[in-house]
Order: C-alpha cells, then structure tokens, then sequence
C-alpha cells in the first residue's frame, strides 16, 4: 500500500484536509528560481559538475593579476596609481611590466577619475619614456564616468561588448566610482554593494577589474594585511583577490591573496625616474638579504668585533633578529667568531686579544663549536 493509499485509508477525508496544501506545496517544489533580474537560476548536480570542463584561468599580469575582480588597497600617494597605469600600458600594448612581466596584448579601459588629460598624458610619457614611437591605441581612457548606482556597471559593460578583445578595467578610485549609501544600508552592505557588481560583471564576461583603493593608518597590531584595508571586510569579502601594496621600515611590499591565485607577498621597489615599479624578489627572502647586508657592513666598518646588541644599535635592528642571523652566517661562512659571543667580518685580519678564543670561520665553528652561547 502506498502512503497515498494508507493516508486515504485512515482519514477518508484526506484530499479535502489535505489536497490543497499537497498541491501547493508541489507547485511551489516544481517552480525553478529566479534571479533579481527574473532570470531563472539553473541548479546543476555533482555528477554533471564533475564531467564539465573549464578553461584555465587567465592572467592578465601573470601571477599577480587574474581574471576576475582585484581590489588594489595601498596608503595615498604610495604609488597605487602608477602601478596601475603601468599595467595598463603594458597589457595595452602587451608589453611588460614590474620589471620583466610580459602581458598578453588587449583592449584596457582605464578611468581615470582623479585625473585630467592634461596630467594624464603627463603621468603616460613619463611610464613611456620619450622614445617610444606611439601610444597604444589599445588603452581606452575617461576622466568622468557615471557612479556605479547612475549606470557605471552597465557603461563598462557597454564598452566590453563593443571591443573585440577586452582583457582589463581599471577603476581609479573606488570612492569617485561606488554608490552612495543608502539609508537602509550597513556599512558592511554598502562597501560589500561597491564591489560585487564588478566582481559579477568580470566573471560574465572573463576580464580583470582592478578597483584602486586607499588602506587606513596601520596601528601595528593588524593581524591581516587585509585589515589595514579602509572601511570594512565586504570589499575584500566581495572581490575575488585583493592585493595591498604598502611600505615600512624595511621596504616596500605587494601582498595579495585571492580565489584564484596563490598567496604571493613580493619586495618591490619605485624608481622615480622613470615612474616604475619593479618586483625584487619574494619578500622575506629579500628582506633576509638586505638584514645580511646591513651586519656585514656593520662588521666590515668596526674596528673590533662586536657582539650581537653592538650589532644591534648600529643596523637598527631587533637583537633577536641579529641573533639568528648570525647563526645562520656563521654556517655559511659569511661571519667569523673571534671570541664567544663577538664577531667579525671575514675580510678583516684581526689579532684577538689575550683573552679572545681562537678566531673562526663558519666551518671551522660548526666543527669545533663548544656550546658556547652568543652573549
């Protein structure tokens, strides 16, 4: 017996209590949902998911900026602009940029919403230099555009429809682009609002929106770089990658993570010449570099040997940091011990003392090291 049957059996009067709420109940189950927009929503299954196959995902500066869309965050007058405009340059005219990436060539659409053409084309020959033959006709501008709640999101997508090849929108600043809060609005809503109409519009049509946004003042107990990024996390929440370019005591860096790329955490450095910014390398390996140098030099310019707290005060770094350091040099044979807990650079042809241990070099220490430990 059916459950149909065995629920007519015990209430004969079944279909008339509960018919009609059976049949609503199906019809709402065999409605298919619908978006915003009244489109309706297509549910797939695993097994068809599993047997699908996509494209890879394309770079449109490759490692560091992917399909999608990227919210770039860095403090004002760093440099945010110039990074962009460089890559708009380069994609534009498929040329490289940060030193020696090479971009696919493509249409660009840069807007330019805190420039004029006057120190727009300014801000172009000092990134192209006054060699180069032509500017890319590739690399679309505009000073003015529409907020993205005034029809912005459906002119850009206007724009990509109408280009045969569109590989980068830049946004330069969100806060001249994104709509005015409304009244009902969270902070966290609004700021999540202002990206997500370009993260779905990138992701239709397969291009890289790059938002330019300011970080706020750092109070050193961040976490998250993405926590120095202003306003709240529905920015980063809503992109598909964000990337923040900052600097401190020991450089500068470009810090990104995302859906779809890896973590990266590069050195960079501006030259002011020529408006460019290059990559130097990943940044804790960079930075051990320049702290190697800063000691060795410390060394190299000491008359005596010094401990680690003298080596310390003169490179201005933590004495914890100059400890392991040394330790490591002392491997490599970048350092020489010339007594316990004081050292010297290698170069220097130093008399120890009467009371000084024999001095040594990286190899020799590993080989006849006592236990002493650095003072």
């Amino acid at each position: 017996m059916s459950e149909l049957d065995a629920a007519e059996a015990g209430f004969p009067d079944w279909h008339e209590r509960f018919g009609p709420a059976v049949a609503e109940s199906a019809g709402r189950r065999s409605r298919q949902p619908s978006s915003k927009d009244g489109k309706p929503i297509e549910i797939g299954n695993a097994a068809e998911l599993r047997r699908m196959i996509f494209p890879p995902i394309r770079y449109v500066v490759p490692g560091y900026i992917a399909e999608g869309c990227t919210l770039l965050a860095g403090r004002p007058k760093l440099g945010k602009s110039w990074l962009m405009l460089e890559v708009g340059l380069a994609v534009a005219s498929g040329g490289i940029c940060l030193g020696n990436t090479a971009c696919d060539q493509g249409d660009v659409l840069y807007l330019a919403l805190e420039d004029n053409r006057r120190r727009l084309q300014n801000r172009i020959d000092k990134v192209l230099g006054a060699f180069a033959e032509e500017w890319p006709a590739a690399m679309h501008y505009a000073t003015e555009w529409p907020r993205a709640g005034d029809g912005g999101i459906e002119a850009i997508r206007d724009w990509i429809i109408a280009k045969e090849n569109p590989r980068l929108v830049i946004v330069d600043v969100l806060a001249m682009f994104k709509p005015v809060r409304g009244s009902s609005e969270s902070l966290y809503e609004a700021d999540y609002a202002a990206i997500k109409g370009l993260q779905t519009l990138a992701g239709e049509f397969g291009v890289a929106i790059v938002v330019v946004h300011h970080t706020r003042k750092s109070n050193g107990a961040d976490a998250d770089p993405f926590e120095k990024v202003s306003g709240t996390l529905g920015l980063s929440g809503a992109a598909d990658t964000t990337v923040i370019l900052d600097r401190d005591g020991s450089g500068a860096t470009l810090y990104g993570r995302g859906r779809d790329i890896e973590e990266i955490e590069a050195a960079v450095t501006f030259d002011k010449a020529s408006c460019r910014w290059s990559i130097l390398g990943e940044a804790a390996e960079v930075r051990r570099t320049d702290e190697r140098s800063l000691i060795l030099n410390a060394l190299k310019e000491a008359a005596e040997p010094m401990s680690s707290g003298e080596i310390a005060d003169a490179t201005r770094m933590p004495n914890a940091n100059v400890r392991q350091l040394l330790v490591s040099m002392m491997r490599s044979g970048e350092v020489a011990k010339a007594s316990r807990g004081r050292y010297l650079h290698p170069d220097h042809n130093h008399t120890p003392h009467h009371n000084d241990h024999k001095i040594t070099n990286g190899a020799d220490y590993l080989a006849a090291r006592d236990g002493d430990e650095d003072e």
